[in-house]
């Protein structure tokens, strides 16, 4: 057993995605847990697919790949958040029109006939297994950026998430609070556009922290569990496709999927065994009257 997983670790090419899964895990099990809470599931995909035309316009200017999509992920979370400033107009349409528009904007590019490199098609589908020494290196700063800041800046995000009227009567500025945590989700999807892709990241997002909701009401308990998730599926994934010689993002997203089944499987037998001792109480104590 042992060997069966050193094996792979003589591979450069695997250890450089293993510790990339690691840790994107961690970071999106992180800001994952923000994100369910604050009910903007849907902001992982949207911003996704703008940081992929951010990437496309930036390599039109010979721009770095996430020097281009950083810009325009972090222009769109600013965008939607003073379109929605008002209350005129909602999130989820805010949403659907920026990024889809930035989106938009990369595949007319594309389009035109220009010749572009495989990077972009790593960024759609994910392509863990090519991971180099810079993306490490770029993911390992957002991962202790995100780690960082969440340790730092707990209590007025933690405020800001549940109930963003009472943070601003506390002294909170809500706003700042709003600005931090849209650089912290766009730092989070540009690290992860490479290891499981456009298409995916809303999943790798979003999985954890649901997974990690249906095991605790706790929000620092969540965050734990989350991250944790985050981590295991990452490894678990990459030595899933390395083993069966399948899409690593992909893998790594379907592990993540397993798990919130079974956690939601093992709750909802849990949950009924309880009403059925309720009832079975219930009837005792009608019984005995």
């Amino acid at each position: 057993m042992i060997d069966f997983l050193l094996e792979p670790l003589g591979y450069e090419f695997f250890r450089h995605g293993l510790l990339a899964a690691l840790m994107v895990g961690v970071s999106c099990g992180l800001i994952g847990t923000y994100v369910i809470l604050r009910g903007m599931s849907y902001v992982g995909h949207g911003l996704s697919h703008a940081a992929f035309g951010g990437a496309v316009v930036g390599f039109t200017f010979n721009l770095n790949f996430y020097a281009g999509a950083g810009a325009m992920g972090l222009l769109s979370a600013l965008l939607i958040n003073r379109v929605t400033r008002s209350g005129r107009i909602k999130l989820d349409a805010a949403i659907g029109i920026v990024t889809t528009a930035m989106f938009a904007l990369g595949i007319v590019i594309i389009s035109q006939g220009t010749s572009f490199n495989q990077s972009f098609e790593a960024a759609l589908f994910g392509n863990i297994l090519g991971i180099g020494e810079d993306d490490l290196l770029i993911i390992s700063l957002v991962t202790i950026a995100t780690l960082t800041i969440i340790f730092l800046l707990y209590r007025p995000l933690l405020f800001s998430t549940f109930d963003n009227e009472a943070a601003k009567v506390f002294g909170i500025k809500t706003d700042v609070m709003q600005l931090v945590f849209s650089v912290l989700l766009t730092l989070a999807i540009i690290a992860s556009m490479n290891i499981v892709g456009v298409t995916m990241i809303a999943a790798a997002l979003i999985t954890p922290a649901a997974t990690a909701r249906l095991m605790t009401d706790s929000f620092g308990r969540m965050l734990i569990y989350s991250l944790t998730i985050g981590a295991v599926s990452g490894v678990v994934g990459i030595y899933l496709s390395y083993i069966f010689n399948t899409a690593s993002g992909a893998t790594i997203v379907l592990f993540g999927a397993l798990l919130f089944c079974l956690i939601w499987f093992v709750k909802s037998i849990q949950e009924g065994m309880l009403m059925r001792q309720r009832r079975s109480g219930k009837a005792d104590l009608i019984s005995t009257k």
